[in-house]
């Protein structure tokens, strides 16, 4: 049985409890079981919070764990970076209110900085040879300057709607964050196995990340234009039909370019184009 620590509330937890269930790994969220176990996988989930998961992973109480970078790197947890999984994406900046004169960094040196991440923080101003006090504060941040508790605020920003909310400018990027899972460094082989078949099925599902899968029926005498206008995986599907005229055609789709070549496609005499998503691709 393998065991994943989870963030027990929040965009992270929403994001993770998604992967699993596009993964076929059913598990039960329940706001009062800190354990529980898949009901079709050899899987039990701890919900945690998000600053204990490093830790949690770093000494073995969990096998692996979906933690976003920022508190992974804050922590300072020695656990293994697996994989990379793109979701919960945020920047840790550095803001200041509004109505303020950026002139760059040096407007930091002396000012006093509320902070969650004092480790990075930190790190940053040795880095940049800045001066600044560092407060430490844990929820609300953004409101520090309003209430006169400090001059600027390191914090995570995402949509920026709260800094914009709170009359702060957003000046400096010092970090970007996604979800990362880590993993025990000392996890049996067994549970290794595990592993690599949750793995497995979490690049099924991100190699179906807007993908489309897409069927028309093409003229045989525009046949080679029309392939030569699909960036498919290897080679486009095509199948004969009961006009020697026409063939059906199937390909998948990037959504970022689904429009511009779908109107290249019609302009090259394809005709009947059915659009289907796609919830899983195995390369």
């Amino acid at each position: 049985m393998l065991r994943i620590a989870v963030q027990s509330k929040g965009r992270l937890f929403d994001d993770t409890m998604n992967l699993l269930s596009e993964s076929d790994i059913k598990v039960g969220a329940s706001k009062r079981t800190l354990l529980v176990s898949a009901q079709n996988f050899p899987l039990e989930v701890l919900y945690l919070r998000d600053d204990d998961i490093p830790q949690s992973v770093a000494t073995g109480v969990a096998d692996i764990g979906i933690v976003g970078e920022n508190e992974f790197v804050e922590r300072g947890a020695e656990a293994e970076i697996i994989r990379r999984l793109g979701f919960s994406k945020c920047r840790l900046s550095l803001a200041i209110p509004k109505a303020e004169n950026y002139t760059g960094l040096s407007w930091f040196n002396g000012k006093k900085i509320a902070t969650s991440y004092p480790v990075i923080l930190k790190k940053f101003l040795a880095d940049n040879n800045l001066n600044a006090e560092i407060h430490v504060i844990t929820g609300s941040v953004e409101i520090s300057p309003g209430i006169g508790l400090a001059d600027a605020i390191f914090d995570i920003v995402s949509s920026g709607s709260t800094l914009v909310s709170n009359n702060l400018s957003e000046v400096e990027v010092v970090m970007k964050s996604e979800a990362l899972l880590i993993g025990y460094p000392g996890m049996s082989e067994e549970k290794r196995q595990i592993l690599d078949e949750m793995l497995f099925r979490f690049e099924a599902v991100r190699q179906a990340e807007d993908k489309k899968y897409v069927r028309m029926n093409a003229p045989k005498d525009r046949l080679e234009e029309i392939i030569d206008v699909l960036p498919g995986l290897k080679s486009p599907t095509v199948i004969p039909l009961a006009d020697n005229n026409w063939c059906s055609v199937h390909t998948v789709l990037d959504e970022k370019r689904f429009w511009e070549i779908i109107g290249k496609l019609k302009e090259l005499g394809a005709q009947g184009i059915l659009v289907t998503p796609i919830e899983k691709m195995i390369l």
